[in-house]
């Protein structure tokens, strides 16, 4: 019976900690509209003097949608940008689409980078410190392959790096799923659980990290940090050169711009693998904020708080946590995914977060079993603060693919 009632208080006090992010996510979520009208104001100011951008974009085998990902960059209201493109090898799947789609646009300046096998274990840091070397401009501008823009990404983008005081600018993302449930359910964490801890820690502490999908950077602040090349060895780096930045005496802004980030087809194992990678990377990085958002999560506690309550014979205790916590993540659900990354697949099929917090919850448990991960089917171990090292000692069966 004791352990009912230690396993009660869990889940009480639990449901509380959820309830106390929900008001900091809510509060975050206003932060960002403000910031987002007063960053609209200053952007008018400049936009008969917009600087031009050199857009680096590394790529990595043929993604889902990968052409009319590649498309939407060529596509740019914007006065003067190029786009270098970087693969590992020549055989890389993703060239054929890449020189089909710079064909069909001769008036952007475009370069193809074959950079070869990355000595680093971080590929991504090696393409850019490639494309940078090569890059005609000093605002850089990176972005993964599996994102698609809209025209006026880069008239969004550009003009925050135009302050002095300004080094680094990111984008939060919302899931486009073009796969099956449990891509749904990856693309929903995407849309509502990241950008809810985002728009948090911006409220909380401003910007201190970066988001893969875009990273805009003005190259003197670059260059302060030591360049790409610092970042070799994390595998976090997005959230490295935010912090670098940030320390560096820069800040680091969050666009108003919201990113189209393309989920492939996935199934079960596959979105497991990815999440407990990214989740693996988060505790490496920030281990002490990876630690407090074990609290954050709501569904699990409130299942937790009904079948502990029930045991003890008090059935409707059980049911008010588990209805407060159904209701914590639906308005979740609508304050973030709808209202700050409108993605319409938050505001009509919302029971899905439900489902994605749980599935969040046990990610969080296994990012605490080994120092191992697999990333572009090579084995790496986490071996401090953030760094990778790639194992070459593992048999062929440890290899995921």
């Amino acid at each position: 019976m004791w352990i009912a009632y230690i396993l009660l208080s869990i889940a009480i006090a639990a449901t509380l900690s959820s309830c106390v992010f929900l008001a900091l996510a809510m509060l975050g979520a206003a932060k960002f509209h403000r910031d987002a009208r007063r960053e609209l104001r200053a952007s008018e100011t400049v936009a008969n003097r917009l600087p031009p951008v050199s857009l680096l974009k590394p790529v990595h085998g043929r993604e889902a949608r990968l052409k009319e990902n590649l498309e939407s960059f060529f596509r740019q209201d914007y006065p003067e940008y190029e786009i270098l493109f970087a693969a590992d090898t020549e055989e890389n799947e993703a060239l054929p689409v890449v020189r089909e789609v710079c064909a069909r646009h001769p008036q952007i300046r475009t370069q193809v980078i074959v950079t070869g096998r990355p000595p680093w274990p971080n590929p991504p840091s090696y393409s850019f410190y490639k494309m940078a070397e090569l890059a005609a401009h000093d605002i850089l501008v990176t972005s993964d392959s599996d994102v698609e823009v809209q025209p006026n990404y880069l008239r969004e983008v550009v003009p925050p790096l135009l302050e002095p005081n300004v080094g680094m600018l990111t984008c939060v993302y919302r899931g486009k799923n073009v796969g099956g449930f449990w891509s749904a359910v990856h693309a929903i964490g995407m849309s509502v659980e990241m950008t809810a801890g985002v728009v948090t820690a911006n409220l909380l502490e401003g910007m201190k990290f970066g988001l893969g999908p875009t990273i805009v950077v003005r190259r003197d602040a670059l260059n302060k940090i030591g360049g790409y090349s610092v970042l070799g060895e994390y595998f976090a780096n997005d959230f490295v050169i935010g912090n670098l930045i940030e320390k560096a005496g820069y800040r680091v802004v969050l666009s108003r711009h919201v990113i189209d980030h393309v989920v492939s087809p996935l199934t079960f194992r596959r979105v497991w693998e990815r999440e407990v990678r990214w989740a693996k990377s988060t505790r490496w990085s920030r281990p002490w904020g990876h630690l407090g958002s074990g609290l954050i999560f709501a569904i699990p506690y409130g299942i937790l708080g009904f079948l502990a309550a029930a045991a003890l014979g008090r059935i409707w205790l059980g049911v008010s946590l588990l209805v407060i916590a159904i209701g914590n993540r639906l308005i979740e659900d609508l304050v973030i995914g709808w209202g700050v990354t409108r993605d319409s697949r938050a505001r009509d099929a919302s029971w899905l977060y439900l489902i994605r917090d749980l599935l969040g919850f046990f990610v969080w448990c296994a990012s605490y079993v080994g120092q191992r991960t697999v990333w572009r089917n090579i084995p790496y171990e986490l071996v401090g603060e953030g760094r990778i090292a790639m194992r070459r000692d593992l048999p062929e069966s440890e290899v995921q693919k």
